[in-house]
């Protein structure tokens, strides 16, 4: 049936919403595609939801392709398997927690692992049962501390999650492999600009894990790569090469100074080489420790950690969460400070953590041998030549510190360089992970158990609306790819005589007749109004029925490239079809 803009359910909008950071969030909302219900919940109108099931269809299709069977899990889940894998506290305030009228424990399911691990236990017990993979395309449910950007960072979002079932490890790798390839197969279908990189597993546990991000300036991901080698990674998985350690016997005794008024490392660069000590100090020399609280899901105590990092480095706290996870991590305040007061602000030290017992990690180019200016653990004072292995013995390594364009890249070619990216995929090698705590396991050809490993592999499939968009758009509003778009052909009535009306309408009917799926906007609107809005739609093809249909032509634009072609009326069906790939 011809959608028609006359009785289409769509606002348009001209100014952008008040709460909206992102350009997707900006153009979703004046283009009516969605609209906010409560921070972090969206409803989807029917523009919007035409490109959202268009791409549940690209994804439907290539899962199917590799084998992958589909079901649907329900959103509301009761409490008992995610105890049995710890995730009801591991994951924090993060998780809808709800009780019904007799008391008893529900969640919003976050994600699926125990369900899908559970329905192939009750359903497989035998080795000839496998491999096999599950899919679904449903919603899940995040409480969000800070919902953002629409819905790019929502607490109710579409995901599909699928989970490879295998016999060995090498099956693993096999299922891993053909969903990373049906993932390109994908993101290429729907257009996008995208970087595959190496990615922490956090609370979904496992081994390999990697991430697809769509290259985008208001990304939330940073990665960095080398393009000398095509390493990448998300930097919360860059593993810091470490320098070879020093001798120690050459270096100078620790000596601690009286630092005046430098509680920062700019402060204490500057007072250093004003003070006549012979060489000159950078903020690299220096030994910066941040001190925070960690604390396991379930425990009530927080202990104290201490984190040592260069003094020219922050302390990167996504880096520093994704090396502690599960464990909550935060930062001490005032109250905090008080309750030990061998912590002296500004001027802590390895020597006051290790006497009072505190957990001290370091970064990986601090080793044996290096010397550091670091605090003296006294108010106003330093110490200088603080060698590590000689001073100082930290109880390992830790990767906390920001990770910067210009350095060496993890496998030893190159520099990096840094970009930021939406995460539209991730997968996962999850090993034994979920089938040990369920104990899922096959009956194999000599009568004993084999244990299940598992993979997951996500993809964000109402997010990637929002990707496509922030990356498919110019000054005027969205320009979809021909894949995801909701409709092949925008026609545009420009005029309000007879002739162009009826002609407008014969060329809708003759190019939906073509199988092409058509917005005929047939308002009485004023022609200018009809093309702001057939831009800020972003329908690929426009279509315009006007004074040209008096000498037997159309106008077609193609909204992508701006270009504008005026076609024969009596072959600009056909044109249109061959355009839109439909023959």
């Amino acid at each position: 049936m011809l959608t028609r803009m006359s009785s289409l359910f769509l606002r348009t909008l001209r100014e952008d919403p008040a709460d909206a950071e992102v350009p997707s969030h900006k153009l979703l909302v004046r283009a009516g595609y969605v609209r906010r219900v409560a921070p972090g919940v969206y409803s989807w109108l029917p523009l919007g939801l035409k490109v959202l099931r268009n791409i549940e269809q690209v994804v439907r299709e290539e899962m199917d392709a590799i084998g992958a069977q589909e079901i649907q899990f329900p959103a509301l889940l009761p409490r008992e398997p995610y105890e049995a894998t710890n995730r009801w506290t591991e994951y924090g305030p993060n998780l809808f927690r709800l009780k019904d009228r007799k008391g008893g424990d529900y969640l919003l399911g976050p994600t699926h692992e125990e369900l899908f691990t559970q329905v192939v236990k009750g359903e497989y017990s035998s080795y000839k049962d496998y491999p096999v993979i599950l899919y679904q395309i449903q919603t899940k449910y995040r409480d969000e501390e800070r919902p953002r950007a629409g819905i790019l960072r929502g607490r109710e979002f579409l995901m599909k999650d699928s989970y490879s079932f295998d016999l060995t490890d090498e099956g693993l790798g096999e299922s891993y492999a053909r969903h990373r390839e049906a993932y390109v197969k994908i993101f290429d279908r729907l257009g996008l600009r995208y970087v595959i990189v190496s990615a922490t597993s956090g609370a979904m546990g496992g081994s390999a894990s990697e991430e697809f991000l769509a290259e985008s300036e208001t990304g939330e991901d940073t990665f960095v790569r080398s393009p000398e080698s095509g390493y990448a990674a998300n930097v919360e998985a860059v593993t810091t090469p470490a320098p070879p350690e020093q001798p120690i016997d050459d270096k100078p005794p620790a000596q601690v100074h009286h630092t005046p008024d430098t509680p920062t490392i700019e402060t204490l660069v500057g007072f250093l080489n004003a003070a006549g000590l012979g060489r000159t100090f950078t903020a690299a020399d220096t030994l910066k420790n941040v001190l925070v609280k960690t604390r396991l899901p379930g425990a009530k105590d927080w202990e104290l950690l201490g984190v040592g990092v260069p003094g020219d480095r922050e302390v990167d706290m996504k880096r520093l969460e994704a090396s502690l996870a599960p464990a909550e991590v935060a930062l001490l305040d005032d109250a905090d400070f008080a309750a030990h007061p061998f912590l002296v602000k500004g001027y802590i030290g390895p020597g006051a953590l290790t006497a009072n017992g505190v957990k001290y990690l370091v970064d990986p180019r601090i080793v044996t041998g290096t010397a550091w200016v670091t605090g003296a653990d006294k108010a106003d004072h330093h110490v200088v030549d603080l060698v590590a292995g000689r001073d100082f013995t930290p109880d390992g390594t830790i990767e906390a510190a920001e990770v910067r364009a210009g350095d060496p890249s993890p496998d030893g070619a190159g520099t990096l360089v840094a970009a930021r990216g939406i995460e539209i995929g991730h997968i996962f090698q999850l090993g034994r992970k979920y089938a040990d705590a369920f104990a899922l396991d096959a009956l194999g050809p000599d009568a004993k158990p084999v244990r299940i490993t598992m993979g997951s592999y996500g993809i964000g499939v109402s997010r990637l609306v929002a990707a496509i968009a922030e990356q498919s758009h110019d000054e005027s509003g969205l320009v979809w790819p021909r894949a995801v778009a909701p409709f092949d052909v925008h026609v545009v009535i420009a005029g309000k005589n007879e002739e162009i009306t009826a002609g407008g309408e014969q060329l809708a009917a003759e190019l939906e007749a073509a199988g092409l799926s058509v917005l005929l906007d047939d308002r009485k609107a004023s022609p200018g109004v009809k093309f702001a809005d057939a831009e800020l739609i972003g329908v690929p093809t426009i279509v315009v029925v006007g004074r040209g249909l008096a000498s037997g032509l159309i106008e077609v634009k193609d909204r992508r490239t701006g270009e504008r072609t005026e076609i024969a009326r009596d072959t600009v069906v056909e044109h249109l079809v061959e355009l839109a790939g439909k023959r």
